[in-house]
């Protein structure tokens, strides 16, 4: 994995950083594919429970596509004829969105700075935004002639509805952390000082919690958005079946009969 990606795990919790603050973490080819491979093992991994996504530097979370490695790339697509720049939508954002949104274990974006275009697509494939007071959000792909891409077209309109989303996609303009918050993109907004620690407790929290429940939780939901009541409750049905097997609702029911707090075993 290029270093541009961090990744590591401790008790439970995968924390990826995107490690390009001098570029304001830009996601050029190697920093795409790290970030790939990261999100498939955290999102693969059993002994993960949750995942914690983030960034170095306090400027940006990250601003999108490395639009100087873009050029060239689609000068030599000039060139070649070959249109192979594109190919980065199916190579690599769709699945770091699908391992995100679809990991069987909650997701947690530590947003530190600005947040554009595919890096605003990733936090939002997040199940729970923390963001840091000074970042803010910008979908800036109809800035550079583009159309969304990294599930923003999905995602958005689902957070803040659609009229609202197709507003911030036709018109790419920057979003304030706390109009984030009033929009419901943020989850929780801390001090910038305060971001990674909070973050951190949230993931770590979630670590230690009922996984096969958070997983159906994950599941239920985006299920519910695209099918209809009847198939939902269907749906519910299998979930509950599933998670009411587990260990950590054994677990859960005798230390509420205890009156204790319940200690999981994430399975």
């Amino acid at each position: 994995m290029a270093d541009t990606v961090l990744y590591e795990v401790s008790d439970g919790l995968a924390t990826i950083t995107l490690n390009r603050p001098e570029a304001m973490n830009a996601l050029n080819v190697a920093t795409k594919a790290a970030l790939r491979e990261a999100a498939e093992s955290a999102a693969a991994d059993t002994a993960v429970r949750a995942i914690l996504l983030t960034a170095a530097g306090d400027r940006a979370f990250c601003v999108g596509q490395d639009l100087k490695e873009h050029i060239g790339l689609l000068a030599a697509d000039r060139e070649t004829g070959s249109g192979q720049t594109m190919s980065t939508v199916k190579e690599h954002y769709n699945p770091i969105v699908r391992a995100l949104a679809g990991a069987p274990k909650p997701v947690v974006a530590a947003v530190n700075g600005v947040a554009a275009g595919a890096g605003f697509g990733f936090a939002l494939a997040a199940d729970y935004r923390v963001v840091a007071d000074t970042a803010g959000f910008n979908t800036s792909f109809a800035g550079v002639a583009l159309t969304a891409d990294s599930g923003i077209s999905w995602t958005l309109p689902r957070v803040i509805g659609p009229s609202r989303a197709a507003d911030l996609l036709l018109f790419p303009r920057s979003i304030s952390a706390q109009d984030a918050l009033e929009l419901g993109i943020a989850n929780r907004v801390v001090p910038s000082a305060e971001l990674r620690g909070e973050a951190e407790k949230v993931a770590r929290a979630l670590a230690e919690g009922p996984t096969v429940a958070y997983a159906a939780i994950k599941e239920a939901v985006a299920y519910g958005l695209t099918h209809s009541l009847s198939e939902t409750l269907e749906k519910e049905d299998e979930l509950q079946t599933r998670a009411g097997q587990s260990e950590d609702h054994a677990i859960a029911v005798q230390a509420f009969v205890n009156k204790e707090k319940p200690k999981y075993l994430g399975r």
